[in-house]
């Protein structure tokens, strides 16, 4: 009886989890939306911003933990709507170097103004974003 508890317990943590994914991710994604762009371009812009002229679709793919394909469907549609520029690497003919157009960097910019993040996170004290910082 005192095992299914604990599972009880465990359980009851991951849909709270859950939960607050999805309030969080709705919260970015309303913030994003004025901007006009997604969270999933907001996590591109901030990649691309770190990576710099280095940023390749498979790269992006492994730090948005999504699929090659996934990821090439998402610079298809920032590519047209003028966030970033996809170029053939000089050296190597067979890979595409992903940058960042004015437009880009503009939207990345917009897009670190996280006011509902920075909100929903003060509830927790340093201790407590510690310990979910170390989670990863």
């Amino acid at each position: 009886m005192e095992n299914s508890l604990s599972v009880d317990k465990d359980y009851a943590l991951w849909v709270l989890l859950l939960q607050t994914k999805d309030t969080v991710f709705k919260a970015r994604e309303k913030e994003l939306s004025q901007y006009g762009i997604s969270p999933e371009q907001a996590g591109v812009l901030f990649i691309l911003q770190v990576l710099g002229n280095k940023a390749t679709p498979s790269e992006i793919s492994r730090w948005l933990l999504r699929k090659h394909h996934t990821v090439l469907g998402i610079l298809g549609r920032m590519e047209k709507a003028g966030l970033v520029r996809k170029t053939k690497d000089l050296l190597r003919k067979n890979l595409v170097r992903v940058t960042l157009t004015e437009k880009g960097r503009q939207a990345y910019y917009q897009s670190t103004k996280i006011e509902p993040i920075r909100e929903i996170m003060s509830s927790l004290s340093e201790e407590e974003r510690q310990q979910l910082s170390s989670c990863f």
